[in-house]
């Protein structure tokens, strides 16, 4: 599963390119935070120009306008045209599901939760149609909710979206974005952080950040040998009791070491 997604400002095609040769699992093309009013007509446009002229090589999805917006519409047309070579929509400031529904029809949806409102309805948006991954935009629902402890503050609040994915079926959801770009001891605290409270990816605003995101949302060499062991044991004792490492281990030991297993 896709451990990083990388924005690139949509008024930047010259960057579409570098964006999505960095090595991230996925770029996203941002035509709303990182483009101004006035250049959203042409950010839209420029997008969709590339599309018809390259080939990602990863899968390429658009962060449209949201849908109290005057652009959210002509976004939406643009993504229809591109039919397959979009891999999904990123639906800002998602809280209704009729929202969901008109986005659904042009792509894949990755709801974007960072209001209050967001999140009172996130069980509901996890099931919403075509919703492929829940999306965490830490930063404006702490903004939102005038919450100043981006760890302990959003604790509760990251939890449900990992519930609400795990009741939906959906992947395990995307935290958001950390600022620091020349920072990875920081950048790798939080997404291990997030890795530990269920979260299976997180948003990146520059390639610098993506190998510490990677490293902390990948099993260590340490987790993959005591894994092989628990596998490998418990497959030559046929079902009966055994010990790994001097600890017995039982069915939800061995399936989470085959977890880890699966993941590399």
């Amino acid at each position: 599963m896709t451990r990083s997604y990388l924005f690139v400002p949509g008024n930047r095609p010259e960057r579409f390119g570098k964006a999505c040769a960095a090595g991230a699992g996925a770029v996203i093309v941002d035509l709303e935070d990182a483009v101004p009013a006035e250049a959203k007509a042409g950010a839209r446009e420029a997008l969709a120009a590339w599309l018809e002229a390259a080939t990602p090589g990863v899968p390429l999805l658009v962060r449209i306008n949201s849908a109290d917006s005057a652009w959210f519409a002509d976004d939406l047309a643009m993504c229809r045209l591109a039919g397959p070579r979009l891999a999904g929509i990123v639906l800002p400031k998602a809280e209704r599901l009729d929202h969901i529904a008109r986005a659904a029809s042009a792509a894949a949806v990755y709801p974007l939760i960072e209001t209050a409102a967001g999140i009172a309805a996130v069980e509901a948006l996890a099931a919403g149609p075509r919703v492929e991954r829940l999306m965490f935009g830490s930063i404006d629902f702490a903004l939102d909710l005038g919450i100043t402890d981006e760890r302990e503050g959003l604790l509760l609040f990251r939890s449900r979206l990992v519930l609400a994915s795990r009741l939906a079926g959906l992947g395990a959801p995307v935290d958001g974005v950390t600022t620091a770009i020349d920072d990875e001891a920081r950048i790798g605290s939080d997404a291990c952080y997030a890795r530990g409270l269920g979260f299976g990816a997180k948003l990146c605003i520059h390639p610098r950040q993506l190998a510490a995101v990677h490293a902390a949302f990948s099993p260590s060499a340490e987790d993959v040998a005591w894994a092989r062991r628990v596998v490998d044991a418990a497959q030559a004792s046929n079902g009966a009791a055994v010990a790994v490492d001097g600890r017995m281990i039982d069915r939800p030991v061995i399936l989470a070491a085959e977890q880890i297993l699966k993941s590399l």
